[in-house]
């Protein structure tokens, strides 16, 4: 027979893990939306989108863990089809053509972010110095399989493929990221309530 102590654990345990999935759900829908604001640019296959802001935000809201579940599910949704990558489209073609190593960069930027600025606490509250390295150091990381794949598949050199995909939007993604740390920075103390209870 399971006694009190124990039920009330597993059930701390299951509300928590009902809350995680629920939090990672909401960014994945978040991700998803920044692809309503994509704006092609004619020199570049690389639109401007909000996606990578979503995509660092989420990482450091959530922490590494669930911020990375959040782009998964997002990437998930996109591979099997559903309308969520740039200009409202999915479907597995865009995770191997020019623009898809940016898709699993965000990926790579939610993980790296949560890592730098740790999972949401009660009561502990993160410098804001940290959320800030995490913040440039998620956006920057987004570039390193999107130059990659994007250098592949043009067949280009180093220097048109930073030409494209990368110097274009240094200036917006400053802005983006100065947002994502800014708001992440609130969301992190209803995160950590949600979680902890």
């Amino acid at each position: 027979m399971m006694n009190s102590e124990t039920g009330s654990r597993q059930s701390g345990v299951n509300r928590r893990s009902l809350v995680g999935v629920s939090l990672a759900a909401l960014f994945a829908a978040l991700t998803a939306a920044g692809t309503f604001i994509s704006i092609p640019m004619p020199f570049t296959p690389v639109p401007i989108v909000l996606q990578n802001m979503f995509a660092l935000m989420a990482g450091l809201t959530l922490g590494p863990l669930l911020g990375g579940a959040a782009l998964g599910l997002y990437l998930l949704a996109g591979v099997i089809g559903l309308p969520v990558f740039a200009g409202a489209s999915g479907g597995i073609v865009h995770i191997i053509g020019p623009t898809g190593g940016f898709l699993f960069g965000y990926l790579f930027s939610a993980v790296l972010a949560g890592l730098i600025a740790g999972v949401p606490q009660n009561g502990a509250k993160t410098p804001f110095w940290r959320l800030a390295l995490a913040g440039f150091a998620g956006m920057l990381i987004v570039y390193a399989p999107g130059i990659l794949q994007l250098k592949a598949a043009l067949q280009a050199s180093w220097l048109k493929a930073l030409t494209v995909g990368f110097t274009p939007f240094i200036a917006g993604d400053v802005v983006k990221t100065v947002i994502a740390v800014i708001a992440a920075r609130s969301l992190r103390k209803s995160a950590a309530k949600a979680l902890n209870g």
